[in-house]
């Protein structure tokens, strides 16, 4: 039988730590999912006004130790934070230094990632050789319309707009900065833009330019590929529409 060699890429992260025996009290406290009695959650860390300061990997890595993986040029604001609210929760903030890379297939190590649409494991400090450059990693991700912070994520979107309520906010648990408009949203109103995946002709787009349909904006541009983008859309625009973006024809998947 023919032996398949699982794909790999690197993922580029930066990591904070929180240990003592508040780390997991004091997480439960700041961020929008319950830390997990093992394993891995998705979470953000949120203002009170439930605009996104960080995506957050949360590891559980043992009873008092709980490892975040976040953007690479977000450790530093997300120690930062969480150094200023910890007040007298008896745990250490601290930033570590590791390296990530995506292992795609079923697995039984490595903390699970959910960002590229197909099963896969994120590995800590493995030496092992990539087999996916980052433009295939980046179009994996656009397939999957995982938002990215610095491009679907910013100070101008709600997480409900690019789809972070479903795998990074617990509708069930307790309070956290930014759970009254996170829960408000959810529970009494609607948004009016989605994070949606298009097919567009021509070279990538760059990101802020406009979509169109019949005339009329409806949407914009956040990252692109070779062939497919990220974009938010009006909620008002159909299905199997065809849209324009810098003059070319784009549909949505």
């Amino acid at each position: 039988m023919e032996t398949v060699t699982p794909a790999v890429a690197r993922r580029p992260r930066a990591y904070v730590r929180i240990s003592g025996v508040d780390a997991v009290s004091y997480l439960d406290r700041m961020l929008s999912n319950d830390v997990p009695a093992e394993g891995s959650v998705d979470a953000l860390l949120l203002t009170a006004k439930a605009r996104v300061i960080a995506p957050l990997l949360v590891w559980r890595r043992g009873a008092d130790d709980v490892l975040l993986l976040t953007e690479p040029e977000l450790g530093e604001v997300v120690r930062a934070h969480l150094m200023r609210m910890r007040f007298a929760a008896a745990c250490e903030v601290e930033l570590e230094e590791h390296t990530s890379t995506i292992r795609f297939g079923v697995a039984a190590d490595g903390i699970p990632n959910r960002d590229y649409g197909q099963p896969a494991v994120e590995l800590l400090d493995v030496d092992v050789a990539p087999s996916l450059s980052d433009d295939e990693l980046e179009r994996l991700r656009i397939e999957a319309g995982t938002p990215r912070f610095g491009r679907e994520i910013d100070d101008r979107v709600l997480p409900a707009e690019a789809g972070l309520d479903a795998r990074a906010i617990s509708f069930s648990k307790g309070c956290y900065p930014g759970q009254e408009p996170v829960a408000r949203q959810h529970y009494r109103g609607k948004v009016n833009r989605l994070l949606r995946v298009l097919e567009v002709d021509g070279d990538p787009p760059a990101a802020e330019t406009p979509v169109t349909h019949d005339g009329k904006e409806v949407g914009r541009i956040t990252s692109a590929v070779p062939g497919l983008a990220l974009a938010y859309i009006r909620v008002s625009v159909p299905d199997g529409a065809t849209l324009d973006v810098a003059g070319k024809p784009a549909r949505l998947r």
